[in-house]
């Protein structure tokens, strides 16, 4: 009880505050209904822009962007010419992976991830820069070194070249650190009602038979700064339980679940169990209890148990509805990196997408 209360404590008194900005670039070749490249920008998991090869415009896709316009009319200008250039450099980093794979014909996918965070409790920034090729690590930066790690003996040229141009790494190092944790800034502060708002989730426990495990899960909650758990007469459960990982939901909100054992639970112990689910920065967990009456079931009548203005749960647990966009990011399995470049200048002129397009 006394680790319960104190992790509570700790919750509200320091809670996590890790912002974070990412941009995610697919290219592709021969893939059917898919533009040969794709590029979306995140804060907080909430989506700021999209650009494809269909439509070769940068498009801002929260209301709160306009601030941007309002501060540098040429932004979305600007955005879109540095998108088609990093568009022409994608779809030839495919060709020169193929060849470098042996490869001729067929679907392959380039997949880049860049971005940073910012930590606005402790001051702490973190960048980072992956890459990948058909569903696997290709290349990512080690910031601490600001070296090129390389798994696969096909990315040591590119590892190589990359490191020649020191310079740049480090006018890239000073992006990771410093201009894009300044973007990042800007748009918490654009976007302040939206991703510093706090909204509760309906929490739900579903059983699909009577020997499956009791799934607890929280739906629509925001932000996914969260824990969720089972206890017994108080304590953290850690035995008998497994964990779900956050997902995204097609509202922008999240969900997660955790699920309980209870073959070896007696009927008459169901009582001393409970799903606990606490959200950053609120002081009032949500507490379910193990009860039968309020599990949702695939074989009798159920009832849900709801809070906070959330919204009910389909008996089923659903496949999560990921914004379509980040759905075909996630084709071949991974989020990976772009090259970022410019140093010197003011930050109104630098914006998130002004980089040098580093091919392989």
């Amino acid at each position: 009880l006394q680790m319960f209360v104190l992790k509570k404590i700790i919750n509200l008194i320091c809670p996590t505050v890790l912002h974070s900005m990412k941009y995610f670039y697919t290219a592709s070749s021969q893939v059917p209904n898919l533009p040969e490249f794709v590029a979306v920008g995140l804060v907080d998991g909430a989506q700021i822009v999209y650009y494809d090869s269909n439509t070769q415009r940068a498009q801002p896709k929260q209301d709160w962007m306009v601030n941007v316009t309002a501060e540098d009319p040429q932004y979305w200008e600007r955005e879109t010419g540095s998108l088609l250039r990093s568009q022409q450099a994608y779809i030839k980093n495919i060709e020169t992976a193929k060849q470098r794979f042996n490869q001729t014909g067929g679907v392959h996918i380039a997949q880049k991830m860049y971005g940073c965070e910012w930590d606005d409790e402790t001051g702490d920034v973190n960048g980072f820069d992956q890459q990948g090729y058909d569903g696997e690590d290709f290349i990512v930066l080690d910031l601490k070194t600001l070296t090129w790690i390389a798994p696969k003996p096909q990315a040591v040229l590119t590892k190589q070249n990359w490191e020649e141009k020191r310079a740049e790494l480090e006018m890239y190092k000073n992006y990771l650190t410093q201009i894009c944790i300044d973007w990042l800034k800007k748009y918490v502060d654009y976007g302040r009602s939206t991703l510093l708002r706090k909204e509760l989730p309906s929490v739900s426990l579903l059983q699909k038979t009577p020997s499956s495990p009791v799934t607890c899960q929280a739906s629509g909650f925001y932000p996914n700064k969260i824990m969720l758990f089972w206890t017994r007469d108080g304590e953290d459960l850690y035995e008998d339980v497994d964990h779900g990982e956050i997902l995204h939901n097609h509202d922008g909100t999240f969900q997660k679940s955790v699920d309980l054992h209870v073959s070896s639970v007696k009927p008459e112990d169901w009582g001393r169990y409970s799903c606990v689910f606490q959200l950053s920065g609120v002081e009032e967990d949500i507490v379910t209890k193990l009860d039968p009456k309020v599990i949702k079931t695939n074989w009798g009548k159920t009832e849900i148990k709801r809070y906070g203005g959330g919204k009910d749960i389909d008996l089923t647990i659903p496949i999560v509805a990921v914004v379509a966009v980040i759905a075909v990011l996630l084709i071949a399995g991974i989020g990976f990196a772009v090259y970022k470049k410019k140093q010197g200048e003011e930050l109104k002129s630098i914006s998130p997408w002004h980089f040098l397009a580093f091919t392989f």
